[in-house]
């Protein structure tokens, strides 16, 4: 790692004070490949991350063996979890992985403590982001629990196939995400390319009736 210099342009939204530019202008660049583990269960969280560019996916492994997406941290964000284990200094209970290439600032857990200290922007940021993924979390796991399956399946192929259609991701990544079963997740996109809203290849699908499935994703919230 090595000194992140140019953060304010890639974290513009930032309310910046001297307290705040003196501490992110101490982090550290941090580049993982695609695919490679950010941190595990029962791991120590040693730093604060903010990723710059790509997207991280933390996820829960259950008791029966099951992967079930929590969230993900994209550009400009942190990790819940990584708060809440340096606010309360404990370990990791799930874990994070790099879905792409990822850039990321990193602050050491003392860095941290001091900028909570020092910096109403830095305040600011972390509680902020605190917040507003511990509501995404709640309805993450409100919706994987009560949610029908068919439903939450449409909207996230919607969501996917707002940044590329057809959508590149295997029956099982897709399962993963919803927190399925790879064979409920298949049955369901076989249903749905019968009535001809989706047409299925291999590590793909392509969304060919977006109106459908929006009206199924919605039903699923109501």
């Amino acid at each position: 790692m090595h000194r992140f210099p140019n953060w304010r342009s890639l974290f513009p939204n930032l309310t910046v004070d001297a307290g705040l530019d003196a501490l992110l202008g101490c982090g550290q660049r941090l580049e993982l490949p695609a695919k490679t583990p950010v941190f595990a269960p029962g791991a120590p969280c040693r730093n604060y991350l903010l990723v710059a560019a790509g997207r991280v996916r933390v996820q829960l492994l259950t008791a029966g063996g099951r992967e079930v997406v929590l969230y993900h941290v994209g550009a400009g964000e942190s990790c819940v979890l990584t708060t809440s284990c340096l606010l309360g200094r404990t370990s990791y209970p799930a874990e994070g992985v790099t879905e792409t290439a990822v850039t990321a600032l990193a602050l050491s857990a003392g860095d941290f403590d001091r900028g909570l200290d020092s910096s109403p922007g830095f305040r600011r940021l972390v509680f902020g982001n605190l917040g507003d993924r511990l509501a995404g979390v709640i309805l993450r796991m409100e919706q994987v629990a009560f949610g029908p399956i068919d439903g939450r399946l449409a909207g996230s192929l919607l969501k996917l196939a707002a940044q590329t259609n057809p959508v590149r991701l295997t029956h099982q990544a897709l399962a993963i995400e919803l927190g399925s079963a790879r064979e409920v997740v298949s049955r369901h996109l076989k249903r749905f390319e019968d009535q001809g809203w989706v047409r299925l290849g291999r590590g793909s699908v392509e969304l060919l009736d977006p109106v459908a499935l929006e009206q199924l994703s919605r039903s699923g919230r109501e």
